[in-house]
């Protein structure tokens, strides 16, 4: 098994080597270093959903001051593409690590998270629709060149990736799955095209429902598109046979301007992070504008793997229970 064990590990080497390069060519994206932990109140952290709780502890050099560990760095990233002054169409990527103690257990989710995180400087004229777009074909190609790769190295694992990649808002979605709730629209589209991305994520749909939770101050979900729908993000969906459900690879977006800003904390009711340091330096235009997401590593290395198991691509914590379980199926968790 051993043996077996080090071939896996060689091949996620392979598969996160050869995207990353891919990608960091694409979106002309530059590595550089990132943190681990932010200091609490700052409004840097990314709230997720809104209500998952860091992991937090007192500093002791800094008078017992608050620290927590990042959820991702969709802010973070912002505030450094500042300090780097970059310009525009130049951008950042960083290998994110991330803990999310309030993840439930399940074959596609761990409280250890691994992401390329990347950012990229734009200018005000490119928020839009069309420009979001143009972006995630660029991604999806790298997807799709990352996967004949891991075929010629490993022939075993088939490609199966379309050549292109299906774009559909979320009310598009709602209006063409009505009776089915967001997780069974996103397992039919992807179905039915093997790759989509679905945009305007955040935002209440016709039947007075999001399609999926966003933080107010990051992902730009507000804004009415070229399409005639509102949103200026998405997720990239991939259909997965081998746990015969939609993939989510990546969460992305054109970034909200000052505007969106006080737009979304109003429609969230939490206008008291306006305060915050992070929201005072993008309402007083210290920050540019902006277009960025994460990427899961362990995601994208289950897909070009075939693998069954988020645990069998990454070291994470599991109750002894569900790995004897899972080991009796022949998923042996890293």
């Amino acid at each position: 098994m051993g043996r077996n064990l080090l071939k896996r590990e060689q091949a996620i080497t392979f598969v996160k080597e050869t995207f990353s390069t891919h990608l960091r060519q694409a979106l002309n994206l530059i590595p550089i270093s990132s943190p681990l932990i932010v200091l609490d109140g700052t409004g840097i952290n990314d709230d997720l959903n809104g209500i998952e709780r860091p992991v937090s502890f007192p500093i002791k050099s800094l008078n017992e001051e608050r620290a927590v560990v990042v959820h991702s760095l969709a802010k973070w990233k912002r505030v450094r593409l500042k300090e780097l002054e970059l310009e525009p169409e130049e951008g950042i990527i960083t290998d994110m690590r991330a803990l999310r103690p309030d993840e439930d257990y399940s074959p596609i989710h761990s409280i250890y998270v691994d992401q390329w995180d990347w950012e990229k400087t734009i200018h005000s004229e490119n928020r839009n629709l069309n420009y979001l777009k143009e972006t995630v074909k660029k991604i999806y190609a790298a997807l799709v060149e990352t996967e004949k790769a891991v075929e010629h190295q490993y022939p075993e694992r088939r490609a199966i990736l379309p050549e292109q990649i299906f774009f559909i808002s979320s009310e598009e979605l709602l209006s063409k799955y009505p009776g089915h709730s967001p997780k069974e629209r996103e397992n039919a589209i992807a179905k039915e095209y093997g790759a989509v991305f679905i945009y305007g994520i955040g935002g209440e749909l016709s039947n007075g429902f999001s399609h999926d939770g966003r933080a107010a101050d990051y992902d730009d979900w507000s804004t009415e598109n070229d399409a005639g729908y509102k949103g200026l993000n998405g997720d990239i969906l991939v259909w997965n046979p081998l746990l015969n459900s939609a993939f989510e690879l990546s969460s992305m977006g054109i970034r909200v301007n000052k505007e969106a800003l006080v737009k979304q904390l109003e429609i969230r009711n939490c206008t008291e992070r306006s305060k915050l340091s992070f929201h005072q330096m993008l309402l007083s235009d210290l920050l540019p504008e902006s277009i960025g997401g994460g990427i899961g590593q362990s995601r994208v290395c289950m897909f070009m793997l075939k693998l069954a198991h988020i645990g069998e691509v990454q070291v994470s914590i599991w109750d002894p229970e569900r790995k004897e379980k899972l080991a009796g199926e022949n998923i042996f968790l890293l």
